[in-house]
């Protein structure tokens, strides 16, 4: 009998399932969307219910394929969609309200109103993140305050909230209510140089601590699954936020190592070692992994749309029916469009923080075709990372710039090549383009034992690809000047807007 390990992916729009060979080698895999709710301008909802399901079906139509008949799950590894935040009933284990999404604006009020009390410094100081609703204190507190009779629940210990790791835990063992450090970390509750909830931060967000997990290393026994849940009895070894597991699977194990991954957001994180650093460029602080006793930390850039824009021009829009067709499109748009997409969506992440922005198109004419769309809304995502990149060089101006990139998105030859032209990098393409999954299954495998440490886990690395920039720099530093161009132009708008609500 064979030895594998599960990873259980539960992202944004769907879940996957993953099987793992101890010496690497990816077995099987599936996945299940489910459904996005929104509810009103810049609210995004998941059914947390909806989402376990996903992950009892995915599991169990893994689990019954051919290829793992006879095998022996030794393992599970738990990796996340991070910042979305659940409540439920700890007695009938019930949410008492949809699960509120990362992408979520509906605390933009909230947030504006700690930054006039002047709050921002001592929250940015302890939890290494800004005042955004992007964080999960605030989407918590709105829950306790819209639900009838939620906010005494909590007081009295009725109550549990948790990411979707901490959600998935939960159901898998029967009502264990752990999480995490790296989704901790993304709560504007934990002071990530304790790796503990902070009163002080509960006090201000008003999140009563009878809500909150017990937080866990990254790598450590978060108890074992039912069998009657998945279909298997096994050691739940590790649970890690998505972006902090794709550096992992990246092999980002110490200071100066970068990567960027391109799911539904884009996510470009830097290792800094075992040093805090404080962003003077709005970028985030964050716990990047605990193994052990040791706690390790990043600078991260996070942007809100990336591979959601494709599913955008999919979905709502009609441009095309598989994403895979927009690598042909793009390479069929018009040399001379200058059409340019903002996608502010859901408001802009780093560096601009501006929850009120939408999203434009600009500087369409009457023969503005698809291809053109297509080729702005792929550009939109090299440029938010362009500026990315120019934060962290001026947060770290003395770093060797090396980017490994991962992702769905990057699979778009065209976009990779865009990407390495826009931001100037030469990028390092992971073969893998579940390193997400990866960085999981690597945890889960150091709790296995099959790997000792992090030095056993480079000889499971997988080759990259090597894209360098192409584009001449006049026509780099055009399109550049127009995307910030734009930027303005909305982020004026949205200025406007709130000005006239006022």
């Amino acid at each position: 009998m064979s030895d594998f390990i599960l990873v259980i992916d539960q992202s944004t729009t769907s879940t996957s399932c993953f099987a793992y060979a101890p010496n690497g080698t990816m077995i099987d895999a599936c996945s299940h969307e489910f459904k996005q709710y929104f509810p009103a301008d810049g609210w995004v909802e998941h059914d947390a219910e909806e989402i376990w399901q996903t992950v009892v079906t995915t599991a169990r139509t893994l689990l019954a394929k051919p290829a793992l008949a006879g095998q022996h799950c030794i393992g599970i590894g738990i990796t996340n969609q991070r910042e979305t935040v659940a409540v439920w009933d700890r007695t009938t284990g019930k949410p008492i309200h949809h699960a509120i999404v990362w992408q979520d604006r509906r605390t933009a009020s909230h947030c504006a109103a700690l930054r006039e009390q002047g709050l921002e410094k001592t929250i940015q100081a302890k939890t290494g993140l800004l005042l955004d609703p992007y964080f999960s204190a605030t989407k918590v507190a709105w829950i306790l305050d819209h639900v009838d009779g939620a906010r005494e629940k909590a007081e009295r210990g009725a109550l549990a909230c948790g990411t979707m790791e901490s959600w998935l835990i939960w159901n898998l063992t029967g009502g264990v209510h752990a999480t995490d450090e790296t989704n901790a970390s993304r709560t504007s509750l934990c002071d990530i140089r304790e790796g503990a909830w902070d009163d002080e931060l509960l006090d201000i967000f008003q999140v009563p601590a009878a809500l909150l997990p017990e937080i866990r290393p990254n790598q450590c026994l978060f108890g074992t699954s039912l069998e009657e849940t998945i279909g298997v009895a096994a050691p739940i070894y590790a649970a890690i936020g998505d972006q902090q597991a794709a550096s992992f699977g990246n092999h980002c194990f110490s200071a100066g190592q970068m990567k960027a991954t391109y799911g539904t957001g884009c996510f470009v994180l830097m290792h800094t070692g075992e040093e805090m650093i404080l962003s003077q460029n709005r970028l985030l602080s964050t716990i990047a992994c605990r193994l052990g006793d040791r706690r390790t930390y990043a600078l991260e850039g996070s942007i809100f749309m990336a591979g959601a824009i494709v599913q955008w021009m999919r979905d709502q829009m009609g441009l095309f029916t598989n994403a895979s067709e927009t690598e042909a499109l793009a390479r069929a748009a018009s040399p001379t469009s200058d059409v340019i997409m903002v996608p502010a969506f859901t408001g802009l992440g780093a560096p601009y923080w501006d929850p009120n922005a939408r999203g434009a198109l600009l500087g369409m004419t009457r023969d503005t075709q698809i291809a053109d769309i297509v080729r702005a809304g792929l550009e939109s995502v090299s440029f938010q990372t362009h500026d990315l990149i120019t934060a962290f060089r001026a947060d770290l101006p003395k770093a060797d710039f090396h980017l490994r990139v991962d992702g769905g998105m990057v699979e778009n030859n065209w976009f990779a090549q865009n990407l390495s032209d826009i931001t100037g990098l030469t990028l390092a393409r992971n073969q893998d383009a579940q390193a997400t999954a990866r960085g999981a299954f690597y945890l889960a495998l150091l709790g296995t034992g099959h790997c000792a440490d992090v030095a056993d886990l480079e000889k499971l690395n997988s080759a990259d690809d090597r894209i360098v920039p192409a584009m001449a720099e006049a026509d780099r530093q055009r399109k550049i000047a127009g995307w910030s161009q734009s930027v303005s132009h909305v982020r004026g708008l949205a200025a406007d807007r709130e000005t006239s609500l006022t």
